[in-house]
């Protein structure tokens, strides 16, 4: 039978530069967060979040950048069954003109991305993926990032409380 699904979207997802993003994936069993950011550690480039969407969630054999879709299926989480809402925060820099400059702000992103991840655990959340650390997160972008994400994603439980 045919069904009727929507997608909604703001323009400004569209703008490349290194972003910040997290996913909540919700499903009959499932309550999932995914924190990733935009600015390859291959190459020059820092995409858009919008861009990302389709390089997350591609299953194909030859797909690349599908790191989302890789934790779901280790976690055996029925993803077409489940809903997903992607927050974006950016760019947060612009895309840089050339790979010695991207390199120190895809690694403050990356120590941003961490101390996201790390944040949300403590609140309570389950974070898919790993998220290695690089040097220390700018403190005053990181309390920026949680001054907008504080909404979205409060405390759920005591921070050693396990969630399922």
């Amino acid at each position: 039978m045919l069904q009727l699904y929507r997608m909604r979207f703001d323009g400004h997802l569209l703008k490349r530069g290194f972003w910040l993003y997290v996913w909540e994936i919700t499903g009959p069993q499932t309550h999932l967060v995914y924190i990733g950011r935009t600015g390859d550690s291959s190459s020059s480039r820092a995409s858009s979040p919008f861009k990302r969407i389709g390089q997350h969630l591609d299953p194909g054999p030859n797909a690349r950048g599908n790191a989302l879709c890789k934790q779901l299926k280790k976690a055996e989480v029925e993803y077409e069954a489940c809903t997903f809402e992607m927050v974006a925060i950016g760019p947060i820099w612009p895309e840089q003109d050339n790979f010695d400059a991207h390199k120190p702000i895809r690694d403050q992103m990356a120590a941003l991305e961490r101390a996201v991840a790390d944040e949300l655990q403590q609140r309570g959340y389950r974070v898919l993926g790993t998220h290695p650390r690089r040097g220390n997160s700018n403190e005053v972008i990181l309390q920026q990032l949680r001054d907008l994400l504080d909404p979205k994603f409060p405390t759920r439980c005591r921070p050693n409380q396990a969630l399922l």
